[in-house]
């Protein structure tokens, strides 16, 4: 809080007010400009409703809403229901290799889901591996996994490892002596589970569920590759505005609006029962890990083993096919060769990872610098101003990326702010889209700072700008790496704004990946597909060298 003594204004009122005009420009701006466009005829300037009116009038358009939704909330569910166990076995089961384990969950989560698409497509496709064997050993026609079941599948096992982590940090700070109390009143293994597990990390579980919804509602690859039939919205989105951008762009407008709507309802409605649920624990007794015996630990462990084969199966099946032969990449002909790597690294204008490192780079020092800011503000200097700051800060959670990069273009694409085609607008739109990882984690680590360290530096002379540069930043590192890690390895897989704002120029991995599958070169979208994985591999191991962890923190 402000000390009464201080003045009103200052250099932290400074900051609160550049970096609320910079989201002001970049956040609100481009969003008020969808509205309008979604509500004004381009033609006479009226006030009209007749491209809402066209959504909702047309089954080709509101069905693709339904199948969203369907796609979205069974996959949240599922992968709730998968990472909430997951995280309560490890935690409570000694499991062998667990710390190993730990690790290929979080690699399972770093890679896009259009790569575990891509990879279930060499598995399950119509000529996948798996298909063939299926077809052949029952006699039947199984065309593969295109279609809702498909995309469900893609998007459970990419989601769930999201649901593990936070629900595992919960379960760092449950207090082992309530299911003792528990049980020496008689209470069930399961009863324990049920009545005091459960309830207790229930907001962070809703936080994280919120957090994998959006993320499938607004993915547009996954649904791209193998929806085929099953339109979702981002992908409706997405050939309105690719088909119509140089003429009637006001009906992708409306569908963007459509979606910023939904998503901002179901965030507060989140917020809402996360807020009823909210309990603060403190482990005095943390859950300590048991040795089982028996039936138990064979099924604790095939579990545990099984669900995290499952996950980390794409990018295992990407790294090896990107060393298979093939005709050009398309058709994998038998053996071994450095064919693909060859054709992309090579022979191949290969600009795109240098974009990707270059403007991840710089995308990520815009992040970490704002994120600190953003932090201490919202949590040293509580204000209305602040306040504000802190919820726009966290629009860019629940906008979808390609509605995020159609609004990029509406705004920016025309003088005085003439963006569209540079690569400033990518590290811009990257830098917007992935910032509150950085924000969130930054706040959880400086919540826990007393106030009276900086008091203390203040006391010894230090000015109030140097306690918090030489005091109060590096004991924030931990907090801030974790979020920054996290930013930067959805930077560089981001894939829903990118495939609308990128030139021939600013062309990235995950662009060149999509595109060289939607062409069939599964040679070279798998050598593509290894690189982005080992670079989030390296980075993760990289901060676990700097920070002393094993794990990530949410």
């Amino acid at each position: 809080m402000n000390c009464a003594g201080e003045k009103r204004f200052s250099v932290w009122t400074s900051f609160s007010l550049i970096i609320l005009a910079i989201f002001a420009v970049f956040i609100i701006y481009p969003l008020l400009l969808v509205l309008c466009k979604s509500v004004i005829d381009p033609h006479s300037g009226n006030f009209t409703l007749n491209y809402l009116t066209k959504f909702f009038t047309r089954k080709f358009y509101w069905i693709t809403l339904v199948n969203s939704l369907q796609v979205t909330a069974c996959s949240t569910l599922l992968a709730a229901a998968l990472g909430l166990p997951m995280a309560y076995v490890m935690r409570s089961v000694k499991i062998k290799g667990s710390n190993w384990l730990d690790i290929l969950i979080v690699i399972s989560y770093l890679s896009p889901p259009f790569i575990g698409a891509y990879a279930w497509i060499q598995l399950l496709g119509r000529n996948g591996v798996v298909t063939q064997w299926i077809n052949a050993a029952f006699n039947i026609k199984f065309d593969g996994i295109y279609g809702f079941a498909g995309i469900v599948l893609v998007f459970t096992l990419q989601s769930f490892p999201l649901v593990y982590m936070y629900v595992s940090g919960a379960l760092k700070n449950l207090d082992n002596s309530l299911n003792e109390a528990a049980e020496s009143l008689g209470c069930s293994s399961f009863g324990r589970i049920t009545k005091i597990v459960v309830p207790l990390v229930m907001p962070t579980l809703l936080a994280s569920s919120l957090l994998v919804f959006m993320r499938v509602f607004a993915d547009f690859g996954t649904p791209m590759l193998i929806g085929e039939g099953f339109k979702t919205i981002p992908v409706l989105i997405y050939t309105q505005f690719m088909s119509e951008v140089g003429g009637d762009d006001g009906f992708a407008a409306a569908l963007c609006v459509i979606v910023i709507m939904l998503t901002i309802l179901l965030f507060f409605v989140q917020r809402f029962f996360a807020d009823r649920s909210t309990y603060a624990m403190t482990a005095l007794k943390p859950m300590a890990a048991q040795q089982l015996s028996g039936i138990k630990k064979i099924l604790s462990h095939a579990f545990v083993y099984l669900t995290v084969g499952l996950a980390i199966l794409p990018q295992v099946i990407v790294i090896y096919t990107s060393f298979l032969k093939s005709n050009g990449g398309q058709v994998f002909t038998g053996g071994f060769a450095l064919q693909s790597y060859e054709a992309t690294l090579f022979t191949k204008n290969n600009d795109c990872l240098w974009n990707t490192y270059v403007l991840g780079l710089v995308a990520i020092s815009i992040i970490v610098v704002l994120g600190i800011l953003i932090s201490y503000l919202t949590v040293r200097k509580r204000n209305l101003l602040n306040s504000t700051l802190d919820t726009i800060t966290m629009f860019p959670y629940i906008i979808p990326g390609s509605v995020l990069g159609i609004s990029f273009l509406f705004a920016f694409n025309h003088p005085p702010l003439l963006l569209s085609g540079t690569a400033l607008i990518m590290i811009i739109a990257f830098a917007i889209r992935r910032m509150p990882y950085t924000v969130r984690s930054s706040t959880a680590i400086i919540g826990q700072i007393s106030p009276s360290v900086e008091e203390a530096a203040i006391s010894l002379g230090a000015s109030e700008m140097k306690s918090f540069t030489k005091v109060t930043v590096p004991m924030m590192m931990p907090g801030v790496l974790a979020g920054a890690i996290m930013s930067w390895v959805t930077v560089i897989s981001e894939l829903s704004s990118s495939i609308i704002l990128y030139t021939n120029s600013t062309q990235t991995l995950t662009i060149s990946i999509y595109t060289e599958v939607i062409r069939g070169n599964y040679g070279n979208a798998s050598a593509y597909s290894t690189i982005l994985t080992l670079t989030s591999i390296l980075s993760l191991l990289l901060f676990f060298k700097l920070t002393g962890k094993r794990d990530i923190s949410i």
